[in-house]
């Protein structure tokens, strides 16, 4: 598996490439799997691809932060990134496991993956809802997929040092919550997981098997999606 650490400068580039990445993998005709981790220098809200920007943003409270506003590919619901969260990518070849065709089977995968990548650490987690990791009851990675014909891919958050109250401030209370939530506000249903950021990346490459060989991202087409699509405020406030 190739492994990419790279962080682009805008929030819209940033998605665009997790997008290219599963694409360009689409368009190899041998198999490609990559793990790919960046951490935004400034906060920023990522909506689900079919989030309700309206019920699950505040808005206004957003825009006097200065915190844009950006929607991903994949489902799932809406989140608050910045410097203190590890975003992840990880794209898998159905040709390499076929079992992943079945998503129950894709989502137990990754996050017994992850799990163990955690446990590499000393500190045991749980698998909750559909795909959560949480410490002690409470969520620290947050996931979603996307899949196409050949590939999937698999992404989302580790929170290890991020400011936790800024989420209450920026979004609203979730359309859709997994049962062990209960009626927790953000706060208190959210935790950091408790290690630096080198080691949870390098727990990260071992369990996948990335290495530091080169690979040349498809930076033409990540600018292509950015200009076309992640910048759009089409794209980003559609119902």
């Amino acid at each position: 598996m190739w492994f990419l650490d790279l962080t682009l400068e805008t929030p819209a580039a940033n998605l665009a490439l997790d997008e290219a990445l599963l694409e360009d993998a689409e368009l190899d005709e041998s198999p490609r799997e990559v793990l790919r981790v960046w951490e935004s220098a400034s906060p920023m809200v990522v909506l689900g691809r079919s989030s309700q920007i309206q019920n699950e943003v505040r808005i206004d409270r957003c825009r006097e932060m200065g915190i844009p506003i950006v929607r991903r590919a994949s489902g799932g619901a809406t989140i608050l990134t910045g410097p203190g969260c590890l975003m992840y990518a990880v794209v898998l070849s159905y040709q390499l496991r076929p079992q992943l065709r079945m998503l129950d089977v894709a989502h137990r995968t990754v996050m017994e993956t992850h799990q163990a990548a955690i446990s590499s650490l000393g500190i045991g987690c749980k698998i909750q809802g559909i795909c959560d990791l949480t410490l002690n009851g409470k969520k620290f990675s947050g996931n979603s997929l996307r899949c196409r014909r050949s590939h999937l891919i698999y992404h989302g958050t580790l929170l290890y040092d991020f400011e936790l109250t800024m989420i209450e401030q920026c979004l609203g209370d979730p359309i859709r919550k997994p049962e062990y939530r209960q009626s927790r506000s953000h706060l208190d249903f959210l935790t950091c997981f408790p290690v630096g950021r080198e080691s949870l990346v390098k727990a990260l490459r071992d369990v996948w098997w990335a290495n530091d060989s080169p690979f040349q991202w498809p930076q033409e087409l990540t600018e292509k999606l950015a200009r076309e699509k992640y910048e759009s405020s089409e794209w980003t406030n559609r119902h």
